[in-house]
This record gives C-alpha cells, sequence and structure tokens, in this order.
C-alpha cells in the first residue's frame, strides 16, 4: 500500500510549497519547495523528526541553521541557509539553496578520481573547512565550527557555469562550536569509519579531528579505498582500529593508482593517531596542494571551461547608441545616468599612468552612486574607428591556485574588426572584490576612452551592460575571493593560464561576432 506523504502541497509562512521529498536521514527530512516570493524559485526545506522534539534537539537544529547561514554567506562551498522557522504543528525547519548534483560518495563509487579532479575537489573541500574552522559570530565573539562528520556523503558535486564542478560541504547537524566553556568530554557522534582516535574517546574535538576524517576521505577518493578496514562494523571494533591500525599504502590498496609521492604524504599525514602528528590546519594543506596544481591542476581545465560558456546561455551584449560625434556620451538609462558634462567634470586621466596604449579599471563615485568603469587609452584614429560599433563582454574565473578574473571587452564593427580590451581583477584583493560586486549588482559598466595626442581629457564615452548570468557569477566569485583571503598570494600563475585560455579562444569568440553580427556596421 503506498503511503501519501501528506506534506506534499502544504504551503509554509505562505510562502515555500512542498513539492516532492528529496530524502531523509536521523535528523529529519529535506523536501524540494518553491520560493513564492522570488517568483517559484526551487529552494530546498529541511524538518526536524518529530522523534527528535526534545528541547535539546530543537536548540542543537536551530544552532546547525544558523551556523550554516552565516557560513554559507562567508564560502560558496558551505551550503547556503537562506531562512528559519517553526510550522503549525510546532516542527522547526530551514530553508536552504536547492543544489542539482550527485553526492561525492555515488562520484567515487565507480571508479577513483584522476588527479586534476582530485586536486580539484580537494582545494574545494579544504576552502569549505577553513571557512568553518575560522569561526562564526556569537554574540560578538569568533567561534571555531568543527564539522565532525566529514566523509564523501557530505559532499555535493555540482555544475555550476564557470566554476565547472562545484563542491559544497552538507550536513553541519552535529557541527561543534568550539568555546572557551565547553566541557572537555561528550558523547561520541559522527561516522565510526570516518572518526578520528579522539572523537571515538568522546574528547573535546579542534579542527584536527576533521582533518582526519578528510584524510580518509582523501585516500578514498584517490584509490577507491578505504586506508582502515574493521573485522566488526561495532564501536569497539572501529575503536581498535583508529587508535591501534596503520593505514594502508596507496600501492597495496590499489596497484593501479600513481599518485606523487608528496601527495601521498601529505594523505598520510593527516592519518596520524596523535593530532600533534597531523597538519594542525586546513591552510597547511592548501600550500601543500600548491606545488601539485600547479603541475596538474586547474590549468588544464580552464579553457575547456571558458569555451563551454559561449556555448550555454551567456548572450552577446550590445550596448544601444551609435555614437557618431567625438565627444557624444551615450547615456545609459535609470538613475544612474552618467551626462557628458559629469564625465568632463570629474575625470582626467591619471598623473601616475603612463601615455601609452593600456587599459585599467576603476571605480568612480558620483552623485548618483558608484560606478565601474574601464579606462582606455589608445590612438585617437583608434578610437574614431569604433565610434560606432557592438560591445561584446565576458568574465571568466580562475580559482586555483590564486582566485582571478579576466574581464574581456571587445569592440567590434565589420570594417575594422575587433579591439580585444582585456582587464585582470584580482578576487584576493579587496579592490577587485569590490569591483566585482559592484559588477554584479549594477550589470552595466562604462568605457572611457583617452586619447594619445591630447590626454588630458576623456573624448568618448560608451556604456555596456552584463548579462544577467554573468552577474550572479561575479558575486560568487566576489565570495569565493574572500573565503581565499588568508592563502598567500600568487596571482602570476593565474593570469598566465587566463592569457593563454583566452588567446585559444579569440578566433571562436571573434567567429561568434561575425556570425551573430556580420551585417551590423
Amino acid at each position: 500500500m503506498m503511503t501519501i506523504d501528506r506534506n506534499i502541497g502544504r504551503v509554509l509562512r505562505e510562502r515555500y510549497k512542498l513539492t516532492q521529498l528529496l530524502g531523509q536521514g536521523s535528523m529529519g527530512r529535506v523536501y524540494e519547495a518553491e520560493d513564492d516570493a522570488l517568483g517559484d524559485v526551487p529552494v530546498a526545506v529541511k524538518f526536524l523528526s518529530q522523534t527528535l522534539l526534545t528541547r535539546a534537539m530543537r536548540n542543537r537544529f536551530e544552532r546547525e541553521a544558523k551556523t550554516c547561514a552565516q557560513l554559507g554567506q562567508r564560502s560558496i562551498h558551505i551550503v547556503r541557509v537562506t531562512d528559519y522557522g517553526v510550522d503549525d504543528e510546532g516542527i522547526p525547519f530551514y530553508v536552504m539553496e536547492y543544489l542539482k548534483g550527485d553526492s561525492l560518495i555515488g562520484v567515487i563509487s565507480t571508479q577513483a578520481l584522476t588527479l586534476p579532479r582530485f586536486l580539484n575537489f580537494t582545494r574545494q573541500i579544504c576552502l569549505g573547512l577553513q571557512c568553518a574552522h575560522q569561526g562564526i559570530k556569537i554574540d560578538n565573539a569568533i567561534y571555531p565550527i568543527v564539522h565532525r562528520d566529514i566523509k564523501p556523503s557530505n559532499i555535493l558535486v555540482c555544475q555550476n557555469d564557470s566554476l565547472g564542478e562545484l563542491v559544497k560541504i552538507l550536513d553541519f547537524g552535529i557541527a561543534k562550536i568550539i568555546q572557551s566553556e565547553s566541557s572537555q568530554t561528550g558523547c561520541f557522534m559522527g561516522t565510526l569509519a570516518y572518526a578520528s582516535p579522539e572523537q571515538m574517546e568522546g574528547q573535546e574535538l579542534d579542527p584536527r579531528s576533521d582533518i582526519y576524517s578528510l584524510g580518509i576521505m582523501l585516500f578514498q577518493m584517490l584509490t577507491g579505498k578505504m586506508p582502515l578496514h574493521a573485522n566488526t562494523q561495532s564501536f569497539g571494533g572501529w575503536y581498535r582500529v583508529h587508535h591501534f591500525q596503520a593505514p594502508k599504502s596507496f600501492k597495496e590498496a590499489n596497484p593501479e593508482v600513481r599518485v606523487p609521492k608528496n601527495l601521498e604524504n601529505l594523505v598520510t599525514s593527516c592519518l596520524e593517531k596523535a593530532p600533534g602528528d597531523r597538519p594542525q590546519t586546513v591552510a597547511e594543506i592548501l600550500e601543500a596542494l600548491k606545488p601539485l596544481e600547479e603541475r596538474y591542476g586547474a590549468g588544464r581545465e580552464i579553457a575547456r571551461r571558458i569555451e563551454a560558456s559561449l556555448h550555454r546561455h551567456l548572450p552577446l551584449k550590445s550596448t544601444s547608441e551609435e555614437l557618431p560625434q567625438e565627444a557624444q556620451v551615450s547615456q545609459p538609462k535609470g538613475s544612474d545616468t552618467l551626462s557628458a558634462d559629469e564625465v568632463f567634470r570629474m575625470v582626467a586621466w591619471p598623473k601616475n599612468m603612463p601615455i601609452a596604449e593600456i587599459v585599467f579599471t576603476k571605480v568612480l563615485t558620483s552623485q548618483s552612486g558608484s560606478l565601474a568603469t574601464v579606462w582606455i587609452m589608445l590612438p585617437k584614429h583608434e578610437i574614431e574607428k569604433r565610434m560606432v560599433c557592438t560591445r561584446y563582454n565576458q568574465f571568466m574565473f580562475m580559482e586555483a591556485p590564486h582566485p582571478m578574473v579576466l574581464w574581456l571587452t571587445v569592440l567590434y564593427n565589420r570594417q575594422h574588426g575587433p579591439r580585444w580590451l582585456p582587464c585582470y581583477l584580482d578576487m584576493k584583493t579587496p579592490q577587485g572584490r569590490q569591483m566585482a560586486m559592484l559588477l554584479g549588482n549594477v550589470g552595466k559598466y562604462h568605457l572611457l576612452f583617452f586619447a594619445q595626442e591630447n590626454p588630458s581629457r576623456c573624448i568618448n564615452v560608451q556604456s555596456a551592460t552584463i548579462a544577467e548570468a554573468q552577474c550572479r557569477l561575479l558575486r560568487d566569485w566576489a565570495s569565493v575571493g574572500q573565503s581565499t583571503t588568508n592563502t598567500p598570494p600568487n596571482p602570476t600563475i593565474s593570469k598566465d593560464y587566463l592569457k593563454s585560455a583566452l588567446e585559444d579562444l579569440k578566433p571562436k569568440i571573434l567567429m561568434k561576432l561575425e556570425g551573430i553580427y556580420g551585417s551590423e556596421p
């Protein structure tokens, strides 16, 4: 006999309509829902199980929601919680972003990961963990968060338009806030196969416990096998394993896998029985991964991801007015209108910038707010060639080894062809993140042209709009940059990868421009 789920069709808070059950676990059920306030945008709603409606469990469930809400705002690699409440029956629930993807356990169940894919996943997991370990704010104090249940089934792999495979950490349901007044002992909570020795003992945990669990998962990702094996799936069996059994070697676990020795040593160090013998922070792991990423990692995938973005839903953007006269300014519609008088009054070529063919970005402040601008110096005849043109833009991102955005503008007309205007935004700097957020929020920018022959004033201003899909990505990239601010700077490699990828893609972009705008001037 089929059981009907009476929650299907319910509306919470006159806003969230439950549409289907996504899954259930020991803590409760998760439903897909439509958020009426955002135009039926899909969200996920998690309910606390009715069998756990004690005051202590309610408090823990609410703490999970608040923890994920804070962490999800700071890291793109942690599931984001957006709302919390109690339904008409007194059952707590919280609302989180709806993610389509595969659990990591499903991804690695058929075969071990390739090395570039492993490095990509591992960096993202580490960035999420680092954010949790850095803590959340409670009563004006910062308290670190220990997840306490890092395992493949708590890692989701989903698709992102620019990042490719985006990895998110789920289920902070048993996470522990490390507070100074916390007791030093407690009961075991977690998953036996991934628990640290100190976790098995019920000790007060710190981030090194998550690093042990991470080490087991990394071994599994590389080999498809577990580094430790218990004869019985009992607490006592796993207690002995985690305390006394030496991990398998990579060759013993999977003879077909070839892993660089320094990576094998890194994973093995995470599996040390004593917390003091492991890497002490996730930052140490990220630092150890950098040489591997430079040799095997994200650079090989970046060109493929950028090329794929050209064939998805990111449209070409052409801005409006033709500019037949030298000093005419195309004025964007809306409250942030930039008049010709305002431009000529407020801008002059910076004295510290050379008189040469260069491009740079700058945020301008006017009475109507902040304006994103690209400053361009060219010979006067080059500017005149493109008084009437199509403006195309594309934003490309590389997260590792250094978060960097390539901001490309192309000025195109059929007679004179393309003029490529690339800029770079360093997402580890406040200025880079500010510009990315401004672009993402406003959805437009202005191109200010200066002639080399007479650099004292701006002779032409054009505007460009940004596709909404790219606006969302820009906001996400700013969040990624914020979450990696504590890693040492290494911008050159990422910039070189992006430059190389752009050169490979220029013929494809030009072909697309000629195909779509071939009949235009």
